[in-house]
């Protein structure tokens, strides 16, 4: 098992480096990277002072939106872009620059100022925010842990619950309707949903009850928000959350719900399952203590990358509907403005949770189910 666990980390350090690599040759021949951006804007506020009747944007001789070399090379140095390609690319890993150069070598090694790149969780800074990738992830983190903490656990506990239910009363009355009310959940995209409760339930004048609040997870910013008591804040909190959390894992029950169903019909075929009813025990203990601890292993296994994800959960068009600044919507615009910094420090981190989830996820299968070992499977 530990031979196991070494090696999959060390696999993991080249699976980042290709993930990495390859977003890094693919932002090279994107278009419209933060220079050409730029000059998009110039050759915009050109025309805008042409029709004005003012004069070109830059040194004299220059044309309107054009910028002149020095304005280049200074725009290039902001944006890192004045280094050769191969520093650039290992400047995105690690890079070792003395913080302090009159210190002796062995002080710099050992300063964390003195390097920099995603292996030692330094991104960098945005190109158009001013502020740290992982300070802006910080900031965005509490919208999309909020969605993902609470839509993880309660579809978990709902649709195990919903499912156990279903495999009890199989193929009655009650398993013939929840099925077609999870079916219909499943169909319709969340979006669509949130839309209809913003339409009717929402802070427009032309909702019929005005239920949603105007934007955010809380109400910060009201007068006299922070006089009120926790309590108040709690119910103010989940206030928010209600509608974006509802409109989250409304279609997510569906294939959880029927896969536990599927899982427990499956153990109650089994002849321990027979063999423990001709014993005369209880039906409740024989569903339970036998056919749950059985049936529930491929959902259990699912909880580690799961329970990882749902801090960096995000959802761009649900987060853009209920005005709700996430991670969704930072990525969105990191990509849209060619925002590099933002792109690869979250792809970095969403990577190595993945890795990191996935693994987690095997070991899960060892330690519930005996039979299952590693070694004897590579042997």
């Amino acid at each position: 098992m530990i031979s196991y666990i070494i090696r999959r980390l060390l696999l993991m350090f080249p699976t980042l480096i290709g993930i990495v690599t390859i977003t890094f040759i693919v932002i090279q021949f994107v278009p419209g990277g933060p220079i050409d951006q730029m000059k998009s804007l110039l050759r915009g506020h050109a025309g805008v002072l042409g029709e004005a009747g003012g004069g070109a944007i830059g040194k004299p001789g220059t044309k309107p939106g054009e910028l002149d070399p020095e304005q280049l090379e200074q725009l290039k140095k902001i944006y890192h872009l004045d280094r050769p390609l191969w520093e650039r690319y290992f400047r995105t890993f690690i890079w070792f620059a003395p913080a302090n150069p009159r210190a002796p070598l062995w002080e710099n090694l050992t300063d964390y100022d003195s390097w920099e790149g995603f292996l030692v969780f330094k991104f960098g800074d945005s190109f158009y925010r001013n502020k740290s990738v992982i300070g802006l992830i910080r900031e965005k983190l509490p919208v999309s842990a909020s969605l993902g903490v609470f839509s993880f656990f309660s579809t978990y506990i709902i649709c195990i619950i919903l499912g156990i239910a279903k495999a009890v009363r199989n193929e009655s009355h009650f398993d013939t309707a929840s099925s077609f009310v999870v079916l219909i959940g499943y169909s319709i995209p969340g979006f669509v949903l949130a839309i209809f409760l913003i339409v009717f339930f929402g802070p427009g004048e032309g909702a019929l009850v005005h239920w949603i609040p105007l934007s955010g997870l809380t109400s910060a910013g009201t007068p006299g928000y922070e006089a009120w008591p926790w309590w108040d804040k709690v119910v103010d909190y989940l206030h928010h959350l209600a509608a974006p959390l509802f409109c989250y894992i409304l279609g997510g029950f569906a294939t959880l719900t029927m896969l536990t169903k599927n899982a427990i019909l499956e153990e109650m075929r089994k002849q321990y399952v027979l063999t423990a009813r001709a014993k005369g025990m209880p039906e409740k203990v024989v569903l339970y203590k036998h056919i749950l601890k059985n049936a529930l292993i491929p959902l259990v296994t699912g909880f580690p990358i799961g329970f990882l994800a749902m801090f960096f959960t995000g959802s761009l068009l649900l987060e853009q509907i209920f005005t709700l600044d996430g991670l969704g919507l930072l990525g969105y615009q990191a990509v849209i403005q060619r925002d590099y910094p933002i792109v690869m420090g979250t792809l970095f981190i969403f990577s190595l949770m993945a890795l990191v989830g996935q693994l987690l996820t095997d070991l899960s299968y060892v330690l519930i189910d005996r039979r299952i070992s590693f070694e004897e499977s590579q042997g």
